[in-house]
């Protein structure tokens, strides 16, 4: 029990209820979010949380921490992704089409300019950046 500061009444803390939140995780079956439609609902039911403001129970507090985190993390993979260098792109587009750097001759025009793309020794060029995505039929962009 706490006692307030302005009234001096005595007011009943909520106690967590383990089997309460139990209930609560069987009903709403909080999991790792994969699919935008899994986030909607996560969403749908964070907010409908959030909703209850004070009224909101410690286990629901708790739920709703626990969707946050999951909301927050699902939504830092889908929106922000993981940025590739230009190098690594290529590599990626060589592996998936059987390459090796002798078959990137005819872009690089030297086999040792390719050598030191491919190992990072040096940057890929706007001309080869453009000869790339002719190349393996891709958006400049990823090379740039």
């Amino acid at each position: 029990m706490n006692i307030t500061a302005t009234s001096g009444k005595t007011i009943a803390k909520a106690k967590f209820n383990p089997k309460k939140y139990a209930g609560l995780l069987a009903e709403t079956l909080p999991e790792v979010i994969d699919t935008v439609s899994q986030n909607r609902r996560m969403i749908k039911i964070l907010d409908e949380l959030m909703d209850k403001g004070a009224k909101r129970t410690p286990e629901e507090t708790k739920l709703a921490r626990l969707l946050g985190r999951l909301i927050q993390d699902f939504e830092t993979r889908y929106y922000n992704p993981q940025k590739f260098t230009p190098r690594e792109i290529l590599i990626e587009l060589m592996e998936m089409n059987n390459l090796k750097q002798a078959d990137l001759l005819p872009v690089f025009g030297s086999s040792g300019i390719a050598s030191e793309v491919i190992n990072g020794k040096r940057e890929i060029s706007k001309a080869h950046a453009k000869a790339l995505a002719k190349f393996f039929s891709v958006s400049t962009d990823l090379f740039l």
